[in-house]
Formats: C-alpha cells, sequence, structure tokens
C-alpha cells in the first residue's frame, strides 16, 4: 500500500507491452494499446482499465492522440474543462456523464444516478428518456447549442453499452500498478 506511485520502471515496463501476469493489462488486445499510449502516470493506467470495455473503447486512439497532441485537447464547452481536464477533454468514466448532466444539463445528484443507472444496467428504455431530458436540460438550463448537444450525446452513448465508474476504475489501476511493480 506504500508503493510510488511514479515508478518509471514500471511505466517503462508497460510501454514495452511486458504485461503478462499484470492485473487488467495482461491481454493482447490492451497491451497493443499500453505499448500506443506508453503509459507515464497513474491516471493512464485508470483511464485504459475503464475505456478498453466494450462502450467506450473507439476513445482510445483519441484519448493517446490527445496525450501527445495537447493543442488536439477540445471541450464541448468550456464549463467541462474541470470535469475532463484529467482524462484530455474524453468522456471516460460514468462519473463524467454524470457531472456533464449536472453541470450542463440542470440534473440534480438524484437524476444524476437514475442515469448512471440506466448506463450502468444498460436500459434502452430508460436512456431514452435520459436523452430527452438531457437534451431538454442542456438547452434549457445549460444553454447549450443542439449541435454540441448532439456531439455530447453522441460521446455518451456508448457508455451505455458498458462504462466504467471512476472508483472502479481507480481501483483496479491501483491494483494493475502493483502487480506491475511486483514484476
Amino acid at each position: 500500500y506504500n508503493l510510488p506511485l511514479d515508478d518509471k520502471k514500471v511505466y517503462e515496463m508497460l510501454a514495452r507491452g511486458e504485461t503478462m501476469g499484470v492485473f487488467q493489462l495482461g491481454g493482447s488486445g490492451m497491451t497493443r494499446w499500453l505499448k500506443e499510449l506508453k503509459p507515464n502516470r497513474i491516471e493512464d493506467i485508470m483511464a485504459m482499465v475503464a475505456l478498453y470495455r466494450p462502450g467506450p473503447m473507439e476513445s482510445i486512439p483519441e484519448y493517446i492522440h490527445r496525450k501527445y497532441n495537447p493543442d488536439a485537447v477540445k471541450y464541448l464547452d468550456p464549463r467541462l474543462e474541470k470535469i475532463l481536464h484529467a482524462s484530455y477533454g474524453l468522456l471516460v468514466y460514468q462519473d463524467d456523464v454524470m457531472l456533464t448532466a449536472i453541470e450542463l444539463a440542470g440534473y440534480d445528484w438524484m437524476e444524476a444516478d437514475k442515469f448512471r443507472k440506466a448506463m450502468g444496467k444498460k436500459i434502452p428504455e430508460e436512456m431514452a428518456k435520459q436523452k430527452i431530458q438531457f437534451y431538454d436540460g442542456c438547452q434549457k438550463v445549460g444553454n447549450v447549442k443542439k449541435e454540441i448537444v448532439d456531439e455530447l450525446w453522441r460521446a455518451i452513448e456508448p457508455f451505455a453499452a458498458y462504462g466504467f465508474n471512476k472508483a472502479h476504475a481507480a481501483s483496479y489501476g491501483i491494483v494493475a500498478y502493483q502487480t506491475a511493480y511486483m514484476k
């Protein structure tokens, strides 16, 4: 529990693709992405654990691109910078979606949790209701243009397939780092 989370050798090993036996990072697909990502901080491992899922997986190349190209980092709305800064402006966790709904669509915490449950349990009917509420809230409460809401929703939809919450990804990421460190 007292390992340093910035051990350069751990990140170099992961960047070389030496992931056999490392919790959550040992599969061939994940190894390929880690070699491209070249993680150098615990947040990268946490993000990969969350992104390497059926829904958000399509965002992996963009995450890697933005990590190495700061000019490519953009926020669909300036209010999202405080939420998405650590993930280079991308929605990575269920929490990102919930906080976006609160910040831009005027959701309260109970409504945001209902949104999270709809995503987490893959309930299509509830996601359809959430889409209406999200659009209405963004436009009426957040004063967000429809084109931006469309783009946000396209980023949110994959989470209905399978999105991790940040605490889960952080826990898995820490254990992944610990096993890599021991290796």
